[in-house]
């Protein structure tokens, strides 16, 4: 099988609408995440998991996530609520040191259509270039349109076999700009997170103290 083509997923332009922020997730988000895969339709569950996935399978699947082993990353909404979700599971090394992680993606359906899906794997893609992954690659079911079209969009290179696809990016060795990009994104992406969170509390502040007002 021939290699695909090396990609620099660094273009230096600039997006013509804001960015999307994309926090990395730790073992404190794993009930949120739960709640974000829950939350999919049971065909959604199907083109994520590659089978009908039942609350159950679900459920044991986010208590087996090890967050020091993998990189989760997360888009969230005003409410801090998960709307986007990437996995980057790490395949142990070969004998000849290649070493590749696999992506996997889903996006709520009230957030569709607005990059999120794109913008989760470009944060992905450049924490394994950071960790040494030198191939990234998306295995899923054939008929998963929007994930093939993500792939082929990003420059991935796509095969197709027995109802299944899969595609790989081969990703350039990590230099000082790829570590400056993630942690400036990371660093962004903290802090948006940190307004949102405030604003959330003031809210409920708010809340309270109209309900408070509002008894006799």
């Amino acid at each position: 099988m021939n290699k695909p083509k090396s990609v620099d997923i660094f273009t230096g332009r600039r997006a013509a609408n804001p960015p999307t922020l994309v926090r990395e997730l730790d073992d404190t988000h794993r009930a949120a995440v739960l709640r974000h895969f829950l939350t999919l339709e049971a065909d959604d569950r199907h083109l994520r998991f590659g089978s009908p996935t039942s609350d159950a399978v679900i459920e044991r699947y986010v208590a087996n996530l090890n967050f020091s082993r993998d990189a989760l990353f997360g888009v969230f909404n005003d409410a801090l609520d998960l709307v986007g979700i990437a996995h980057l599971a790490y395949v142990p090394p070969e004998k000849d040191s290649h070493r590749s992680a696999e992506f996997g993606v889903s996006v709520l359906h009230d957030s569709r259509h607005r990059g999120l899906g794109a913008a989760l794997l470009a944060r992905a893609a450049v924490h394994a270039r950071n960790t040494h992954i030198d191939t990234l690659f998306v295995h899923c079911l054939a008929k998963n349109r929007a994930m093939m079209h993500l792939a082929q969009k990003l420059g991935m290179r796509v095969e197709f076999a027995y109802g299944d696809a899969d595609a790989y990016l081969i990703l350039p060795p990590a230099n000082s700009q790829s570590i400056l990009h993630e942690a400036s994104q990371e660093q962004m992406a903290d802090l948006d997170y940190a307004l949102k969170a405030n604003l959330k509390q003031s809210k409920q502040i708010w809340r309270w103290f109209y309900e408070m007002q509002s008894q006799p």
